[in-house]
């Protein structure tokens, strides 16, 4: 019975190591589209609300 659990206890370490790596290298870009593309309207938001605001730099 202790060979079994010798045998057993790499193999189920090894299932979970493949379930492990196929889950790290799954494909991601899906969500980082997303947002990617909200950073870029956020950027374009601030330009736009900055671009015709005062210089802060002068004296008031």
């Amino acid at each position: 019975m202790a060979a079994i659990a010798w045998l057993v206890i790499p193999v189920v370490t090894a299932g979970a190591a493949a379930i492990w790596a196929g889950w790290a290298t799954r494909d991601k870009t899906m969500g980082d589209n997303a947002e990617l593309q909200g950073y870029e309207r956020f950027r374009e938001a601030m330009e736009r609300t900055h671009s015709g605001s005062h210089s802060s730099s002068g004296a008031a």
